[in-house]
């Protein structure tokens, strides 16, 4: 069976559901040829013990049959219409009508005879080995004859079994001729169904090739109807469609990552280039360019690790991360991020009103998330400006008094790499709020950046689920 089923998975999809469906066609012809067969042999069985039952022996014909038995030079008594009729008594002994084999005596044709079972129905064999259906009655005479007391007898009626074998034999080669045709048949059609159904997997299979072959993820299957292989083909164009979409992204994440690096690294290596020809030269620069270029050059290298800080972030995969979630208090983190605010902005008002909340999330990426949102609050809100933060019922709003973001440029404010125009000369990559977005995101919650509805300024909101208190056992 194992050997039996390795080959038939060796064989090519279109073969096994050609094999499959002449089968399948094959054992359901041969079910109903059976059924019919059996049902054909029940009927003849019920119409020949029908006709059996009805047979019905005249006392004259029991009078010749009487004589025959014990006078077979006065009278013959030849079968009744192709019945073979057979005198049975108490004894065992017979008398068959004229011309017939005598039909082997059962114990149940002996019970009739002595009047202990009205009849007895049942198959018998004949001396010569012919089959006889059998009909065994009990049958009383009052008119006695020459040689024989009255008393009461035993009468078997018969027929041949070859009036029943004979057409089912033949019924049963026909049948398996029938089935025969029929299983051909089944797996010419099954072959047919197999190449007009796999088609569509056949083109599925050539994209697919295509696509490894030459990288080509612009290819599209019709899709044509509602059933499975339409569903496939709609999944596989999904597929390229996303894999074309992700390399873009990537294509278009190297672009802008270059792009951002190249400013600053320009700037360094100029920087070290005119600190390395002053070296080289053996002219001095003045103590306060000295420090400036200097200062400068750790302000790029805290620029580009920065940069590269975001780079790694937004490399992880967007999906969730793969270890636990944990429940965080959300206060905590905002509180945290607030000293941190406070150190970068010391010169701002900050004004926080922090309920408990807890929620479930990375800390760590929350914690950076949150600061990402408030240095945005201080880079740019004007000196001596005020910042307002607020957590309340799972939202935490921070709103600064900065110059606002126009609102042809909100659509874009969690693009990758987005600065906008009148933010450009303040440091940044353009990547903080987008690290912060895929993170609120992932802790299943939703960011929005909204204009100050009395005033200048910027509202960011995160609304995170959680519970004011924190899970029994934290």
């Amino acid at each position: 069976m194992t050997g039996a089923l390795r080959r038939l998975r060796a064989l090519p999809l279109r073969s096994r559901l050609a094999l499959l469906v002449a089968t399948a066609v094959a054992i359901a012809v041969a079910a109903v040829a059976a059924g019919c067969w059996f049902a054909t042999k029940a009927q003849l069985e019920s119409q020949m013990d029908s006709s059996l039952r009805n047979v019905s022996v005249s006392d004259e014909y029991m009078q010749k049959l009487f004589i025959a038995c014990t006078r077979p030079d006065r009278a013959t008594a030849p079968p009744i219409g192709g019945y073979t009729v057979q005198l049975v008594t108490a004894s065992g002994s017979t008398c068959t009508s004229a011309g017939a084999s005598p039909i082997g005596v059962t114990a149940a044709d002996i019970a009739v005879a002595a009047g202990v079972r009205d009849d007895t129905l049942h198959t018998a064999s004949t001396k010569s080995g012919k089959k006889m259906r059998v009909h065994t009655y009990a049958y009383e005479t009052h008119t006695p004859a020459p040689g024989l007391v009255p008393g009461t007898f035993a009468v078997s009626v018969a027929r041949p079994m070859s009036e029943i074998d004979d057409p089912l034999s033949t019924l049963a080669w026909v049948l398996l001729a029938v089935a025969g045709i029929g299983g051909v048949g089944a797996g010419a059609a099954g072959l047919w169904v197999a190449r007009t159904g796999l088609r569509p997997v056949d083109e599925l299979t050539e994209a697919v090739e295509h696509v490894a072959r030459t990288e080509d993820l612009t290819v599209r299957i019709p899709v044509d109807g509602e059933d499975e292989i339409a569903r496939l083909s709609r999944s596989f164009n999904s597929m390229t469609e996303s894999l074309a979409s992700s390399r873009d992204r990537q294509a278009q994440l190297i672009a802008d990552a270059g792009h951002e690096l190249r400013t600053p690294l320009t700037s360094l290596r100029t920087n070290v280039e005119l600190l390395a020809r002053s070296d080289d030269t053996g002219r001095a620069i003045p103590p306060d360019d000295r420090k400036a270029l200097m200062k400068s050059v750790k302000a790029q290298m805290t620029e580009l690790a920065s940069l590269i800080g975001d780079l790694q972030e937004l490399a992880r995969p967007d999906a969730p991360t793969p270890g636990p979630l944990q429940v965080v208090a959300l206060h905590d983190i905002a509180d945290t991020a607030l000293e941190r605010a406070r150190l970068r902005g010391p010169e701002l008002t900050i004004r926080a009103d922090l309920t408990p909340w807890y929620v479930r999330a990375e800390p760590a990426a929350l914690e950076r998330a949150v600061v990402n949102v408030l240095d945005n609050a201080v880079k740019f809100s004007p000196s001596r400006g005020t910042i307002e933060i607020a957590l309340r019922d799972g939202e935490l709003t921070v709103r600064d008094q900065g110059p606002g973001i126009p609102a042809d440029e909100l659509p874009h404010v969690f693009e990758r790499f987005w600065r906008s125009p009148s933010a450009r000369q303040l440091p940044g990559s353009g990547l903080g709020l987008s690290i912060v977005a895929r993170t609120v995101q992932q802790s299943g919650g939703e960011i929005t950046l909204s204009p100050a509805p009395d005033g200048p300024g910027t509202i960011a909101s995160i609304r995170l689920p959680g519970a004011p208190q924190p899970p029994p056992g934290l």
